[in-house]
């Protein structure tokens, strides 16, 4: 089997990725301050911040592909440190591209919906970039210097996901499904659209991209919801009996990151290609009594 790489096996995406990958590949994991185990994954801790830990890595486990998943993706915590989340969100993900682009293999990368501004959707590969947030400034930055140091560098821009989150880490959903069963009222938003995808959904986009000649796709699902329609599906699905919702407006919370309102996602091409996600309702059919 060939070797894959998987950075930030701890982290949502990444514990997802490294179970999925398994049924294709040899598959190696990266982790920074949470150590996990995943059976069947070799998972090593690694500061993705330095380079001669990199090199090492790559030295040490000769990867055929990489796909990098670590980040800093809480866009409130990039814009309150801002040199911080760079170090890992745009000087990593440029160190790790040069890398592969020395070895001469594909590189998978993570960026986000948020690299729009929300004003146009929904947003196909061909819309420009115009980011609100230092989280999407810095994607867009390595998002470039990515494919300037590797020409086997794949973008992959990913929507708002949900689901299942490993030992170490959670989606959006935990804290507000915790929040509705411990009977209190959760706010949200009605004008902030997205086009959420489950994090296994999510996992068999990027596993299908690292597949396909492509050097960017977006990879959201198939329907554009608010947080608040997306919550009465989960409230419905899941049979969540306590708490209560209520609607608010993105432009009545305060937020150190500015929030775009739409940032809805025209998959359309990867659709074309045979991404497939499951409707809205059956991905989160597969959480009842998981989440």
């Amino acid at each position: 089997m060939k070797k894959l790489l998987i950075t930030g096996s701890s982290g949502f995406l990444g514990w997802h990725l490294c179970q999925m990958a398994q049924a294709e590949w040899e598959v190696f994991g990266t982790y920074s301050s949470h150590e996990i185990t995943i059976p069947g994954c070799q998972l090593m801790p690694v500061d993705l911040t330095d380079f001669q830990a990199i090199k090492s890595l790559f030295q040490e486990i000769s990867p055929d592909a990489v796909i990098h998943a670590a980040a800093q993706s809480q866009p409130n915590v990039c814009q309150t440190y801002p040199e911080e989340s760079y170090k890992i969100n745009v000087t990593a993900a440029s160190d790790l591209a040069g890398l592969c682009g020395d070895a001469e293999i594909p590189c998978v990368f993570t960026s986000t919906d948020l690299v729009f501004d929300g004003l146009n959707p929904p947003y196909a590969e061909t819309d420009a970039v115009c980011p609100v947030s230092r989280y999407g400034e810095q994607k867009v930055e390595a998002e470039v210097e990515m494919r300037d140091r590797n020409p086997q560098t794949i973008v992959c821009r990913m929507p708002l996901m949900f689901g299942e989150g490993g030992p170490a880490a959670q989606s959006f959903l935990q804290p507000m499904l915790q929040t509705l069963r411990s009977g209190q009222e959760l706010a949200l938003f009605t004008d902030e659209f997205r086009t959420p995808v489950s994090g296994k959904t999510a996992s068999q986009g990027l596993l299908f991209a690292l597949k396909q000649n492509e050097k960017l796709l977006h990879l959201g699902g198939k329907e554009r919801v608010s947080r608040y329609s997306f919550f009465e599906q989960v409230i419905e699905i899941l049979e969540v009996k306590q708490g209560r919702i209520k609607p608010c407006r993105q432009q009545d919370v305060k937020m150190s990151a500015p929030r775009p309102p739409d940032v809805s996602l025209d998959s359309s091409k990867a659709f074309s290609l045979g991404y497939n996600p499951l409707p809205l309702r059956s991905q989160l059919a597969e959480l009842l009594g998981r989440v």
